[in-house]
């Protein structure tokens, strides 16, 4: 390693990824902690449903010993003795000069050599990981550890849960040794280059770009992004690398782009309306959207929980598992609409019970209007499938649901404060003023969490009682707000 470098702290596996996406944000984990924003609940959840299948992949190599992680000088020390042993360690702490690692599983591979087994929850293999074990390579081969292959346990997505989870079935283990050697080629380049941001008293000065997306959303890319105006080129419908290349060429607000430059139909409605301030309205296409519904008109939306380890038998990893449905009828035109909700208690499976309560509520005739409705229509092919009794009533409700995004999708009515987005999120208050701001429960993801934590992991009575109101709310607004929608959608079309 080059003499020049100074480094105040060992880059870790973890900041050489951070430093990999942007080294301004590799600058402010080690110099300004305090101003990175803490991880959402979801995210939470997801660093630890990769714990949980960490332990689980230790179960495919017996004997193994545990590096303890509460002591750093004692886990390296730990590991130096383990690695005079002729069994398999986890995650053992790899220390050489400047860099540090702890690998998932090192697996003796004879001769003083070894396998490295990194363990992912993801149920492909990324370009992430690849940089990920290329720089746990470097690092143990630093310290003197020989590797000999590298390999990645990931989640079989085939894998359906029947009794206790086999380990030997819901991996998959391949080996990506030719892809990390050749990740790996400009490592030492790399490791120095982080190494000398991590050393420097100055923050990187680093132009926005597609990094802060990929692979993961920076923390810091609300900060970064705030210098950009309310109608930034970055709103553009679809917008992909046009939204860069405006950004590049110095055009950040969409009511600069200029008249010739290359825009599809849909954007060109956007920046018109952004510049007039007024939506756009196909008139008729909303009449005829209006007119496909069928009275008695049902608003349904699903709230799913989905775990990488399936909890119940006939799950696949990943699988939605829905928990809760809100439902607003309304039986003809003008009729004031009725509320009807279901929301799963206690720590079984919830679709039994939910699929009972949607059966006596969605009668035999009528539009059911979704937003999105592929979700739902998957969700209720999932129910069809687990429980076959109830396929036939669904292969019937399946052709009557209908999708209040088209008309948004297809740009039949775009509104500017849409920013570029058709999501219920943006189109709901731009056309209504109701909002999600503000709500405790405000998406879909903080949704299944929450629910399980109040079930699922022995929530006190009160926190319990607090996260059902806060998803009731959170559910009914979904479909109280395509109710209002579409009232709007009528207005309008007059």
């Amino acid at each position: 390693m080059s003499n020049k470098v100074v480094a105040p702290t060992v880059l870790s596996k973890t900041n050489f990824l951070c430093g990999i996406q942007c080294p301004r944000y590799l600058w402010m984990i080690l110099h300004e902690p305090k101003s990175i924003p803490q991880p959402s609940e979801a995210m939470q959840f997801i660093s630890q449903q990769g714990r949980r299948v960490g332990e689980l992949a230790k179960l495919l190599y017996p004997g193994g010993v545990d590096i303890p992680v509460l002591d750093f000088a004692a886990g390296i020390l730990m590991t130096r003795e383990q690695l005079k042993c002729n069994r398999p360690i986890f995650e053992a702490s790899i220390l050489s000069e400047h860099v540090y690692c702890r690998p998932d599983i090192l697996v003796p591979a004879g001769d003083d050599l070894w396998d490295i087994i990194e363990v992912k929850s993801a149920t492909t293999i990324k370009d992430v990981s690849i940089q990920d074990v290329a720089f746990q390579r470097y690092c143990c081969e630093s310290a003197g550890v020989n590797i000999r292959r590298c390999r990645l346990a990931y989640i079989n997505n085939q894998f359906v849960k029947r009794g206790e989870i086999d380990p030997n079935e819901l991996f998959i283990i391949e080996d990506i040794t030719d892809r990390v050697e050749l990740a790996g080629i400009d490592m030492q380049q790399k490791v120095e280059e982080y190494l000398e941001v991590l050393s420097s008293p100055n923050c990187p000065q680093v132009r926005i770009g597609p990094h802060c997306s990929q692979p993961f959303i920076c923390p810091l890319q609300e900060r970064c992004w705030s210098f950009l105006p309310e109608h930034s080129v970055f709103e553009l419908y679809w917008g992909g690398s046009k939204c860069f290349e405006l950004f590049d060429r110095g055009i950040i607000d969409i009511r600069d782009i200029p008249a010739g430059y290359s825009l599809n139909s849909k954007q060109y409605i956007q920046v018109d309306c952004i510049k007039s301030g007024v939506p756009h309205i196909r008139k008729q296409a909303i009449r005829d959207f209006i007119a496909s519904l069928q009275y008695p008109v049902y608003f349904l939306d699903f709230e799913t929980f989905a775990t990488v380890l399936p909890m119940f038998d006939g799950v696949c990893p990943n699988q939605q598992i829905p928990f809760q449905f809100s439902l607003h009828v309304l039986q003809r035109s003008g009729a004031i609409a009725e509320h009807y909700g279901f929301l799963a208690r206690g720590p079984e499976d919830p679709r039994p019970a939910l699929l009972s309560e949607l059966k006596t509520r969605l009668g035999t005739s009528g539009s059911i209007v979704a937003y999105h409705a592929p979700f739902e229509q998957q969700v209720l092919r999932d129910l069809a499938e687990t429980y076959p009794v109830h396929a036939g009533w669904v292969a019937g409700v399946l052709p009557r649901l209908t999708d209040l995004l088209k008309p948004f999708i297809n740009f039949d009515y775009y509104h500017p404060d849409q920013k570029g987005s058709a999501s219920l999120k943006k189109v709901l208050p731009a056309l209504t003023g109701l909002s999600y701001e503000g709500l405790p429960i405000s998406d879909g993801r903080q949704a299944g969490v929450a629910f399980m934590e109040a079930e699922f992991n022995g929530s006190g009575e009160m926190r319990r009682d607090k996260i059902r109101r806060d998803l009731s709310v959170y559910c009914g607004l979904d479909t109280s707000g395509m109710l209002a929608i579409l009232k709007k959608l009528q207005s309008e079309a007059c």
